[in-house]
């Protein structure tokens, strides 16, 4: 029965790797994290800075009498515009006040489409 034991200095004093990216090209090492990079950017994002783009655009063009839905789920007509709030008229007459950032933009084009915004789907 044969035991090999193996002290740090003779581990250490070993000759490199034949092939080892030490002598080779220092772009290859970065190729991989450079790759993943430009896939994240292309799939996360860039279609979510789309999103808050298009979001923004509509919550802009929102004008008094367009039903809207909030993010809460809550149905109104507006009544009243500010630079950030929006008053609204629910079914039962009720008047609520909310945020512009509160209206849902998917929900509100699914169930009342607006054929004049220029905001579409894709």
């Amino acid at each position: 029965m044969t035991t090999y034991f193996f002290s740090a200095p003779q581990l250490l004093m070993a000759p490199p790797a034949q092939g080892g990216s030490a002598s080779g090209n220092p772009i290859m090492g970065l190729l991989p994290w450079i790759l993943i990079f430009v896939v994240i950017w292309f799939f996360m994002i860039r279609p979510q800075r789309k999103k808050e783009k298009e979001q923004k655009l509509f919550r802009d063009q929102l004008g008094k009498g367009r039903w809207v839905i909030t993010i809460g789920g809550v149905h109104g007509k507006i009544l009243e515009l500010s630079d950030s709030t929006l008053v609204i008229e629910t079914e039962g007459q009720g008047r609520l006040k909310i945020e512009r950032s509160a209206v849902s933009v998917d929900s509100t084009l699914a169930v009342y489409p607006d054929p004049q915004a220029s905001v579409t789907k894709k």
